[in-house]
């Protein structure tokens, strides 16, 4: 899984599973545009971390529901690496709520990040994307896309509509040696509030065959696997990294 010479754009990538994923793709020797919104001290440390070891990384502030602020995030990223060849489209925004105690605001703020924020990133790298020639799209979501989750309409319609687009993407820019694919998760613990983990533990794991909830590194793997030039047999495909919970 050598990345040597390929540039990584991660969004949201300085906390958590985009944090994993960032230091895993520059450990496989890529450069990596860690993406953030409003957590600079974690994405720069992140990208300090990549640095110390050796790595190329830089931190970079973009609110992804705006295009116009993603199409000069990718202008950066290129001005300052080069081009782009792998985009991770990490970043969401997700509140449980149930749909019918929802409205529009609500709705709105979740869509402009998870789907919107998926369109502007895929169609302002898109071009990079083709022109490396090994181009990779790999989008991270819950698996209430997949299965769907009560409280998780919105989240779950949004990233949906990203499987869509990763196949669709995977079918139109094919000829162009892009791949696009999406990656499914279970309850990554990390990513959640630790008291109401500890609070439901016992309740959650049971969802699992894997008895346990997952972490930030059964993540990153699949998604430097489906970088690199090992996966380039691989796309339009949605993968399942849930211990279990799902399996379909």
């Amino acid at each position: 899984m050598d990345l040597q010479g390929r540039v990584a754009l991660v969004t949201g990538g300085g906390r958590d599973v985009g944090a994993a994923i960032s230091k895993a793709l520059a450990a496989a020797g890529a450069a990596v545009a860690v993406n953030y919104h409003g957590s600079k001290a974690e994405a720069e440390a992140v990208a300090a971390e990549i640095q110390k070891a050796g790595g190329k990384a830089k931190a970079y502030q973009a609110d992804i529901s705006d295009a116009g602020v993603v199409k000069q995030l990718v202008a950066n990223v290129q001005n300052d690496f080069g081009g782009l060849d792998i985009l991770v489209n990490n970043a969401g925004l997700v509140f449980r709520k149930r749909f019918s105690e929802s409205g529009p605001e609500d709705w709105r703020k979740q869509i402009d990040t998870c789907l919107y924020g998926a369109l502007n990133c895929c169609h302002s790298a898109g071009p990079l994307l083709e022109a490396s020639g090994r181009g990779r799209i790999i989008s991270i979501m819950g698996d209430s896309s997949r299965v769907g989750e009560s409280g998780l309409a919105l989240a779950a319609a949004a990233r949906a509509g990203t499987i869509a687009l990763m196949k669709s993407l995977a079918r139109e820019w094919g000829r162009s040696g892009v791949t696009a694919n999406s990656l499914s998760l279970g309850l990554i613990e990390t990513a959640h509030d630790k008291a109401w983990v500890e609070a439901n533990r016992e309740k959650l794991v049971k969802a699992y065959a894997i008895r346990r909830l997952g972490q930030p590194s059964d993540v990153a793997p699949m998604v430097a696997l489906l970088a690199s030039d090992a996966g380039g047999w691989i796309t339009g495909q949605t993968i399942s990294i849930s211990g279990g919970f799902s399996m379909i």
